[in-house]
């Protein structure tokens, strides 16, 4: 199911806070988990466990690739520690802190610190992950809190 959340009055600015969710399923390298139209900036990506993983070593990493019309992948993250063992309600989160190549946050209660200082701006393109080592085992979902940076920007849901 797609579900797309528009910002569509300029100048008039926009009282409500702007997120965005997926379903929980299998990562697999290469999944896109939002596709952006117009420039927003990411306050916070967060991916959480739904269903526990098995022993497999797997990592996670945010990417972006851009709309244009010679798309770019620009790793939005390092690779996350190993995902192996954890249990549902485990969270991975981009921090943005001093880098884009910085390992994301992780927690096993899910209670996690958002680091991110600053946002992260990306154009048109596609939020994806880059699971190595093999495809998670158990479920997950992605949530992205975003600021559009302007008029008629959407984020849609990919899964």
């Amino acid at each position: 199911m797609a579900v797309t959340i528009n910002y569509p009055v300029a100048g008039l600015g926009d009282p409500t806070d702007h997120t965005a969710k997926t379903g929980a399923k299998v990562m697999v390298t290469g999944d896109t988990i939002f596709t952006v139209t117009g420039s927003i900036q990411i306050v916070s990506l967060v991916s959480e466990c739904v269903t526990a993983n098995n022993a497999t070593a797997s990592t996670l990493k945010f990417t972006y690739v851009t709309a244009a019309a010679s798309p770019q992948t620009v790793d939005m993250s390092g690779a996350s520690t190993t995902l192996a063992n954890v249990a549902s309600g485990y969270s991975v989160i981009l921090t943005g802190a001093s880098s884009l190549g910085e390992s994301p946050g992780q927690s096993l209660g899910g209670v996690l610190l958002n680091t991110a200082s600053r946002g992260v701006r990306v154009p048109a393109g596609a939020i994806k992950i880059v699971i190595a080592v093999g495809s998670t085992t158990g479920t997950w979902r992605h949530y992205l809190r975003w600021e559009p940076l302007e008029t008629y920007t959407t984020v849609t849901v990919g899964q």
